[in-house]
This record gives C-alpha cells, sequence and structure tokens, in this order.
C-alpha cells in the first residue's frame, strides 16, 4: 500500500501541489432487520477505493475513483490538482493549515469478537427472539429489531511523511415498538431511539445490550403510553435521562462548537453557530459551574475514538466547556489557525474514499456529577423526568431549540407520581445549560452512540458518541401551549 500512495504524493507534488493526501479505504458493512416476525433486511456491502487531495495555488482540489491501480492513482491525483487549480481562480484567500508532527504508525479499535464471523443464524435468532416478545400484546401493530456492523481499514499517506494504518470496528443493535389503539399511536425504543446502541466495540457488545431482557418492559410502556395522560405544560423542572440528553449534546453543544460552521463553511445546508469567534476569549458562559464538556476522540468505545483523524492528527481529548466557560472548538488543521490555535484538535474525518473531509463532532460528553438519580428525584419538588429522543429541532443557529421525548413521568413531591406522553421542552442553548444544577454520578453515565450524524453537500453521515448521566435543569419550559 505504500507504493500505492507514493505513486500519488509524487504525482500531485509534480503537477505543482504544495500539499497532499492519499486515503484508501477498504469498508465491510452488514445489516439485518427484522419487522414483524419476517426478514426486513440482510445486506452486507464491500466498497474499496481511494481519495486523493491536493492543495494547489492556495485552494483544495478533490478526486476519487475505485480502480486503486498505478495508472488511476496517477490520474486521479493529477485530476485534483487541476481542480485545485482551478477553484484557486475564485478563492477568497489561501487555505493555511497547522503545522502538525508527522506520524508512522497502526492503529485499531479494540475488541474482543469480531461481528463479522458470528454466524447468521445466531444474529436472526436473537432478532426473531426480541420481536416475538414485542408482539405479545395485540396493540403493538410493528415491531422492528435490527444489528449493524461496520469495518473500516483505511491506508492514509500524506506529502509531510505521515503513513498511518487504521482498522475501525462499530458494533450496534436495537429495537422498537409501536402500539396503536382507536387512531392513537405510541413508540418505546430500546436502547435508543437511533436504531438502538452503537459503539467501536464487537460483538460482545451485542451480548451485553441484553436485548430480550428488555423487550417485555419496552412493549407494556408502549402500550401504557396510549392511555397515559399528556404532558403538563409550563415552567418545570426537567430532569433528561441519558440517552435524550446524548442529543441534546449533539446539537446544542457539538454542532455549534464545529469551527467550519462558525466561518459559514456549512451556511447554504445546515446553517451556522451562534458561538462566533469573539466568544473565543475564556470568559463565554455557555452553562452553570458544574458543567463540563469535553471532546474526545481516545474514550474507550466512542464511535469517534480513533488512532488519527483524516488530517494525521493524533486524536486527542479536551475541554469544549469547563466549569460553565466555552474553553475550545472542534477543529481541523484548515480552521483552527482562523482563531489563533497552534494545533487541530484532530476532528477531521470523510465518509468514505469519495467524500473530502470536513470538521465533524467529536465525542462530547457531560461529566459526570456526586447524584444518585433516586436521590435527585427526591430532590425535586415539581418536575418532568424524560427518556428517549421523538423528535427535534432547533434554529440555523444552534439557539432556539424544541425537543420531544418518547415518554415521560411527573414528579410530584419527591417521587414519580404518574406517566405521561408526548412530552416535550424547549429552550434556548445558554440559557439551558445555564439552568443545569444536578448531574448523576459515574454509576449511571454512559457513552451513547449516534450513528447517523448528517453533514455536508453531498451529504456525509458520520458517526460519534456522547456521555451523558441523568441531569437537571431548573424552571424549564415543557409542553406546547
Amino acid at each position: 500500500m505504500k507504493e500505492l500512495t507514493q505513486i500519488a504524493l509524487d504525482t500531485a507534488q509534480s503537477k505543482g501541489a504544495s500539499y497532499a493526501d492519499i486515503r484508501i479505504i477498504k469498508l465491510d458493512t452488514e445489516n439485518i432487520g427484522v419487522r414483524n416476525g419476517r426478514i426486513a433486511a440482510m445486506d452486507h456491502d464491500e466498497s474499496y477505493g481511494f481519495g486523493v487531495r491536493v492543495l494547489a495555488n492556495g485552494a483544495w482540489g478533490f478526486a476519487s475513483s475505485t480502480r486503486v491501480n498505478t495508472s488511476e492513482i496517477s490520474r486521479i491525483s493529477a485530476l485534483a490538482v487541476e481542480i485545485a487549480q482551478a477553484s484557486a481562480r475564485l478563492k477568497k484567500e489561501d487555505v493555511r493549515m497547522t503545522n502538525e508532527p508527522v506520524y508512522k504508525d497502526k492503529w485499531q479499535t479494540p475488541y474482543l469478537v469480531d461481528p463479522f464471523k458470528v454466524p447468521m443464524n445466531e444474529k436472526l435468532e436473537l432478532l426473531f427472539k426480541v420481536d416475538s416478545i414485542l408482539r405479545k400484546n395485540r396493540k403493538i401493530a410493528v415491531a422492528i429489531s435490527s444489528m449493524g456492523f461496520r469495518k473500516e481499514r483505511q491506508w492514509l499517506a500524506t506529502s509531510e511523511g505521515s503513513f498511518i494504518e487504521q482498522l475501525l470496528l462499530r458494533s450496534g443493535a436495537g429495537y422498537s415498538a409501536t402500539a396503536v389503539d382507536k387512531g392513537e399511536s405510541q413508540i418505546r425504543s430500546y436502547p435508543t431511539s437511533f436504531g438502538g446502541q452503537y459503539m467501536s466495540l464487537g460483538y460482545e457488545l451485542i451480548n451485553n445490550l441484553k436485548l430480550a431482557e428488555n423487550a417485555a418492559r419496552t412493549r407494556d410502556e408502549a402500550v401504557m403510553l396510549l392511555t397515559a395522560k399528556p404532558c403538563p405544560s409550563g415552567k418545570m423542572d426537567l430532569i433528561l435521562g441519558g440517552a435524550q440528553l446524548g442529543l441534546q449534546i449533539h446539537e446544542s453543544v457539538g454542532h455549534p462548537t464545529e469551527l467550519d460552521r462558525v466561518f459559514g463553511a456549512e451556511e447554504s445546508f445546515a446553517g451556522r453557530s451562534f458561538l462566533t469567534p469573539e466568544k473565543y476569549t475564556g470568559h463565554f458562559k455557555y452553562g452553570s459551574p458544574i458543567v463540563n464538556l469535553v471532546g474526545d476522540g481516545t474514550v474507550p468505545g466512542g464511535l469517534a475514538t480513533i488512532g488519527y483523524d483524516d488530517d494525521a492528527v493524533k486524536a486527542q481529548r479536551w475541554h469544549i466547556v469547563e466549569s460553565g466557560i466555552f474553553k475550545g472548538y472542534q477543529t481541523n488543521r484548515e480552521f483552527a489557525g482562523k482563531v489563533g490555535d497552534k494545533y487541530s484538535r484532530a476532528c477531521c474525518r470523510a465518509d468514505g474514499f469519495n467524500r473530502i473531509p470536513m470538521v465533524r463532532n467529536n465525542n462530547i460528553s457531560l461529566m459526570p456529577g456526586d447524584w444518585e438519580l433516586d436521590d435527585l428525584i427526591a430532590d425535586t419538588k415539581n418536575g418532568v423526568y424524560m427518556e428517549t429522543t421523538r423528535s427535534w429541532s432547533i434554529d440555523q443557529m444552534r439557539l432556539n431549540f424544541q425537543f420531544g421525548c418518547e415518554i415521560g413521568w411527573v414528579i410530584k413531591n419527591g417521587k414519580k407520581a404518574y406517566m405521561v406522553k408526548n412530552p416535550t421542552y424547549q429552550g434556548i442553548t445558554p440559557e439551558f445549560w445555564s439552568s443545569c444544577d444536578a448531574i448523576c454520578n459515574e454509576n449511571h453515565w454512559v457513552l451513547w452512540g449516534v450513528p447517523n450524524c448528517g453533514k455536508g453537500e453531498p451529504q456525509q453521515t458520520a458517526e460519534m458518541s456522547h456521555g451523558t448521566s441523568p441531569t437537571r435543569f431548573r424552571n424549564v419550559t415543557l409542553g406546547v401551549k
């Protein structure tokens, strides 16, 4: 592989590139699904190709191909330079990359059981077992269970001298039950509503998720929601379960701290960010003093946990928010210098070999506090506990938002009083995080996977995780009036 990558680098530089890199990627994916007692999906896909990215005359050029041979690599590398030179005619300023260390290394996801070596019958047997439990109540109209696996082998070489080989593996599974009666429907999902729980692990994750053990509860809650009371409206205290808080972090912390978005590189498709550069002073209040939000490309099991990003920058850990104060953007080599950072924070990733890398959400987690969940509920006089995402909406600046959950429980005088359906809450990002006054401890902390974050044109999908434990926010607007 090193000989092939060197052809790309030599060709690009001979044609006028000041910088070049090549990523050769072999990708295997497997997706299995069961719906109402029948196989709904059983797909195994493979792809193999390469992408060449260059800087020429201060502008980017990118080209890719599925034909991994010497002549095609030469042709595509020359084409990437031509594209960069054409793009340079319309540039506003030169692209300037941070200076980073050079690495020659191998890295792979730690795992115990290769999911691609587990027999299909074993996987289907578990999904059908879950399906049969979910459909034991006649009010369950739709039962869906699924598994998904992804193995990526990547070779990355740069004209600066880095040569990095990585093997990235992820596994996941989950299910949902939709109850219908008298024209109303309600859904409950397990472990999350994003198709399940996904982590950078092997099949051992599936064995640890206790899918069958939680199916009856999931089914029964879906049915009970049909006759549950509506969520109350008004200003109340709010406790968010971990999976829902993960999406809250993703939308109101992750996306607004992507630095390319701040500078308008995403404006035409997914908006910008309220977190403009003048707030990068070490004084902007993002949340209350107990809010510590950490970006971490090294945390075990995280979907964005890697050895190196697609800029060949080593994965790292840093504070995005520390003691409530905004401390650091998510950056790549192109944008880090625009706010005075000397180095990138290794947030540059692409969706496969045929997409150009961009700034993507890293693993971002809310650090645990000191509370036990039972004590936190007992300390809440008038509020609602909400779990599992059902809907979300956030404006183009990542400031005003509204989220809906699958299920909630009204808390009265320190006790869960009754279940409610269609719970929603809304807020403004800094105000919401500033209302955080209690976070559960590490006993309740879980790293929740998001396998389907979309960004870019043409759209790219990326994966990342958010570590959370149940957390309380004071005086939040709940319900819809």
